[in-house]
C-alpha cells in the first residue's frame, strides 16, 4: 500500500495500527533498501512501514509487503516527528525504528520472531529495549568505495566502552541504570564525528504510550525507557548492525580521503548471526533462553 504522506497514512491506516509490533524504516537514500526491508520483514513484525521520498524505487518483491509512506527526510526533526506522531496514533503497541542499511538482530533471531521476544520482554515489565548500533563496514574500500558490502562486511570485535550518563538536573550525578555507550567507527574516527553523534546506544524498540516523546538524541521523555535493565536483573538487549556510519564517512568530502580502509587489528568478518553478537557481548539474552 502506498500513501502520499504521514497524514494520508494515519487517515487510512485502519487495521495496520491495530496490532504490533510495528517496524518503521526510514529510507534516507537508495543504499540497500531492498535488503533492509527483506531482513526486517523476516523478523516477523505485524507491519513494516517504509518512510521514504516518493522518488525512490522499491523492489518488486518488497513493495507489496510494506506500507510505503511519502516523506521528506531532509527536514529538521523529520524522524522524531514521525515517530512521535505514530506513538500518538497507536498507544500500547510495540514499535521499532531504524534506517536503510541497518539490520536488526536480537538473541536467537534466527529461530524466534520479534513478537516472541517482545512477549517475554513485556512479561518482565519492560516497555523499552536498549539496542547497540554496531558499525559494519566493507573490508575492501577499493571494491566498495561507499563502505557498504553485505557479502564482505566486517565489524570491530573490541573497543567498546561505557560512561556514566550525568543528570544536569541533579547536580550532574549519574542517572540510575543509564550509560552512554561508545565504540566502532564513531570512536575510531571520532575527529570526523560531531560529539553529539558519537554514542552507539539507541532505544529503538519501545512500547508507545500517551504523552511519550522520542528526543533527537535517540532517548525518550520517560527516563525509565532509557535504562539498560530493570533494578533486579539483566534484561534483553538487541543490536542494530549498521553501515550508516561507514556510508557517511565515505560520502563526506571532509573524511573520505583520510580513510583508505576501515579495517584494523580488531576487525573480524561479520557472520550475520546473533550468536556472534552475543559472544562478543554486543547484546544480552538476559533470562531468555
Amino acid at each position: 500500500m502506498t500513501y502520499a504522506d504521514l497524514n494520508d497514512f494515519l487517515a487510512r491506516a485502519g487495521k495496520v495500527l491495530a496490532k504490533g509490533p510495528i517496524a518503521i524504516i526510514f529510507i534516507e537514500d537508495e543504499t540497500e533498501v531492498a535488503s533492509t526491508l527483506r531482513h526486517t520483514l523476516g523478523c516477523g513484525f505485524a507491519a513494516t512501514l517504509a518512510v521514504m521520498p516518493p522518488a525512490f524505487s522499491l523492489a518488486a518483491d518488497v513493495a507489496p509487503l510494506v506500507h510505503r509512506i511519502g516523506a521528506d527526510l531532509t527536514t529538521p526533526n523529520s524522524v522524531t516527528d514521525t515517530v512521535n506522531r505514530l506513538i500518538d496514533a497507536a498507544p500500547g503497541l510495540w514499535m521499532f525504528y531504524g534506517f536503510n542499511a541497518e539490520y536488526l538482530f536480537y538473541p536467537f533471531s534466527e529461530t524466534r520472531s520479534v513478537g516472541e521476544m517482545l512477549a517475554y520482554h513485556t512479561e518482565e515489565r519492560r516497555d523499552a529495549m536498549l539496542t547497540y548500533v554496531v558499525d559494519l563496514y566493507a573490508g575492501d574500500l577499493g571494491a566498495h568505495p561507499d563502505g557498504v558490502a553485505l557479502e564482505n562486511a566486517w565489524l570491530d570485535k573490541s573497543g567498546y566502552y561505557a560512561l556514566a550518563r550525568n543528570d544536569p538536573a541533579n547536580h550532574n550525578y549519574p542517572k540510575e541504570r543509564q550509560l552512554d555507550f561508545f565504540g566502532g567507527l564513531r570512536w575510531r574516527f571520532e575527529e570526523h564525528i560531531p560529539s553529539a553523534r558519537r554514542k552507539i546506544d539507541r532505544i529503538s524498540i519501545f512500547r508507545a504510550k500517551k504523552g511519550l516523546r522520542l528526543r533527537p538524541d535517540h532517548t525518550f521523555s520517560d527516563e525509565e525507557y532509557n535504562t539498560y535493565a530493570c533494578p533486579w536483573h539483566h534484561n534483553l538487549t538487541a543490536a542494530l548492525c549498521s553501515f550508516r556510519t561507514a556510508k557517511a564517512l565515505k560520502s563526506n568530502p571532509g573524511s573520505t580521503f583520510d580513510i583508505p580502509t576501515f579495517r584494523w587489528h580488531n576487525s573480524i568478518p561479520f557472520q550475520w548471526h546473533s550468536r556472534q553478537l552475543m559472544d562478543l557481548g554486543l547484546m544480552e539474552p538476559g533470562q531468555w533462553f
